[in-house]
């Protein structure tokens, strides 16, 4: 066990998740970028990575590893199959494990995309002083399916996930204006207030994650999440695909900073 989570560095991190620590990546080496990642047959590779430009919101690409790759620059030293604190592996859009090491699914035509995730931008949230509820909550960050549908590209089409952070009124702009800085990792975003409006009912049923508790005065704020990929799996049905179970990320040997523009 690390004592010192938000200090850790990314391969100390991974090698934990690698020797079978499980829990959720948020908070997590404290201004070390971390990444989403699906990893599907290389006949359907192209479909994604159209999907992914069509639709850079919810799917902004940091790396891709080529077929067969279990390694790269984002994760030096590091494995795919090992490093992430726990995988969902999906047959034909149905999820049938969520294991710790996906060795035993891997195949040499898997081409792996890694996703920019919101987590990346919290500790820039924190720095100004904006709490974030899921954090101080000991919970996994929630995550909802939307009534927006993601433009499709060949085989690959579904809705858009957002995850969600209550913010204080008054800090809105704030969280607006420097998310807005990190277009690589979701920026700015996509709805803030009624649910309703992104065909979200019940703020207290996320489709993934935990819920968090919303204090008064404080308004959900909706980014654009890398659990979109997943949800276009389940909707697109490939024969396999692997990604991340939300909220357990890759934690990457890049910084934050790496995704900051001026």
């Amino acid at each position: 066990m690390i004592a010192n989570k938000p200090s850790a560095l990314p391969g100390a991190a991974r090698e934990a998740f690698r020797n079978g620590l499980v829990e959720p990546t948020s908070g997590w080496s404290r201004g070390y970028a971390q990444a989403n990642m699906l990893a599907i047959p290389r006949e359907h590779a192209f479909d994604f990575l159209l999907f992914a430009q069509r639709n850079p919101k919810p799917c902004p690409i940091l790396g891709v590893l080529e077929a067969g790759e279990t390694s790269g620059p984002l994760l030096a030293g590091g494995d795919i199959r090992t490093d992430i604190p726990k995988y969902t592996v999906y047959r034909d859009g149905e999820k049938v494990d969520e294991p710790t090491d996906i060795s035993g699914y891997w195949r040499d035509d898997l081409v792996t995309f890694l996703i920019g995730c919101s987590f990346t931008f919290e500790s820039a949230l924190l720095d100004s002083g904006i709490a974030i509820a899921h954090i101080d909550q000991g919970v996994n960050v929630p995550m909802y399916r939307t009534n927006r549908q993601c433009a499709p590209a060949g085989s690959m089409e579904g809705p858009l996930v957002v995850s969600m952070r209550p913010v204080p009124a008054a800090q809105v702009a704030d969280a607006v204006r420097i998310t807005s800085r990190y277009p690589a990792v979701h920026g700015a975003p996509v709805h803030i207030g009624n649910p309703e409006e992104l065909g979200i009912r019940d703020l207290a049923r996320p489709d993934f994650g935990d819920a968090v508790d919303i204090p008064d005065g404080h308004f959900p704020v909706f980014w654009a999440c890398g659990v979109t990929p997943q949800a276009a799996v389940m909707q697109s049905r490939p024969p396999l695909a692997i990604g991340h179970a939300p909220g357990h990320m890759l934690i990457t040997d890049a910084r934050d900073s790496d995704y900051l523009v001026p």
